[in-house]
């Protein structure tokens, strides 16, 4: 495992020399900052459980946790397709099994291959939590979790997005507070259930969420 860690951190380092995938550049930082921080949410994803990263960018939280974890059924979706670029070569020197979509979230969320199907949605710094549960939990099956990866000052945000929480299906059950280890940054990770399904209406278009 450690070995498909040093290789996806060369090829991070390498592909990000022609194109920007990550301001953290010292090989340490990258460990602790991408690699560590991603897996923090490992616990609360059952085995075999269907995850979708959701805006995955480099990759983060997906390939590490599919590192860590080759029982989970990964889809990676991102809008640029020179990061799917750069995932699809990844995914293909650690001999993987993930899948890339080249996609924007809000759009899969109106098509019935990728609506409601996954045990777990997961996004990492992305967007505030008002724009991501609208673009995560129309993704996530009844009964799965949406988990959104943010900072450490959360409540204010979250307060702001729990009617829409709501309004799309979602009930949030906690927020997890950690310190990414050998560092220390404190972030948190809410915790959303899907209790009831989205109503159709949602995902909006991407200039009515952005308004």
């Amino acid at each position: 495992m450690e070995e498909k860690f040093k290789l996806y951190r060369e090829l991070l380092l390498s592909w990000n020399e022609k194109m920007n995938l990550t301001a953290i550049t010292d090989p340490d930082e990258i460990w602790t900052k991408h690699f560590s921080d991603s897996l923090s949410c490992a616990p609360f994803i059952p085995n075999g459980a269907s995850v979708v990263d959701v805006g995955t960018g480099a990759g983060f939280p997906g390939l590490p946790l599919k590192i860590a974890r080759p029982d989970i059924k990964l889809t990676l979706m991102d809008s640029l397709s020179k990061r799917i670029r750069f995932l699809e070569e990844v995914i293909s020197r650690l001999d993987a099994d993930a899948r890339c979509v080249h996609i924007r979230a809000e759009d899969a969320g109106r098509k019935p291959e990728f609506r409601e199907v996954f045990d777990i949605a997961v996004s990492r710094a992305v967007a505030n939590m008002t724009i991501l549960a609208e673009y995560c939990l129309p993704l996530v099956k009844i009964g799965g979790l949406m988990l959104a990866m943010k900072g450490s000052n959360i409540e204010e945000e979250l307060q702001n997005a729990s009617d829409l929480i709501g309004k799309l299906g979602g009930k949030v059950l906690r927020i997890h507070r950690y310190t990414i280890e050998g560092t220390d940054i404190a972030h948190s990770i809410v915790i959303i259930e899907k209790t009831e399904k989205t109503p159709s209406q949602y995902p909006r278009s991407t200039k009515k969420i952005l308004k």
